[in-house]
């Protein structure tokens, strides 16, 4: 009888883990709860958006935009005051999961140039979606532009 105990316990616990590991495995793979209103919808994973419009990038996870200031990378929390009167809503975005794409910025200039000024298919955006896996879809912060409350000061890397 112990041995038969044992043995159940042991599929249980092994049933369990493989479940754990199936639902870590799915949660890393999906960020769409973490895509801003302004996303394109279609897309379950997405780590930055390069906006062709204004020659810029918006880090999904990190809920950064990144753009040229000088020669140097900036990263921010919004966009610098020379892009404000850019619609995220209405700027055509492509959507790029590989890291840091920006220093690979003259490729994706040249790749996505026929995009500026609007020149894109049109793209339905998360705000404005029915499908039901955008329903309660909770970030708001950059639905402005990108400018909330902060000055969004941002900070040089690489």
């Amino acid at each position: 009888m112990k041995k038969l105990t044992l043995l159940a316990i042991l599929i249980c616990s092994m049933a369990i883990r493989q479940e754990i590991r199936a639902q870590i495995r799915f949660n890393v793979n999906l960020n769409i709860g973490s895509q801003p209103a302004w996303g394109p919808v279609g897309y379950d994973r997405v780590d930055y958006y390069y906006l062709p419009d204004i020659d810029a990038y918006y880090n999904v996870p990190q809920r950064q935009f990144i753009y040229l200031e000088g020669n140097r990378w900036i990263f921010a929390g919004a966009l610098p005051s020379r892009y404000r009167g850019y619609d995220l809503y209405n700027g055509y975005k492509v959507v790029i999961n590989e890291p840091k794409p920006y220093l690979r910025a003259n490729d994706y200039r040249i790749k996505y140039e026929k995009y500026k000024g609007g020149r894109g298919p049109g793209q339905e955006m998360i705000r404005d979606s029915h499908d039901e896996k955008y329903r309660n879809h909770g970030n708001k912060e950059h639905e402005n532009n990108g400018r909330k409350g902060g000055k969004g000061k941002g900070r040089d890397r690489d």
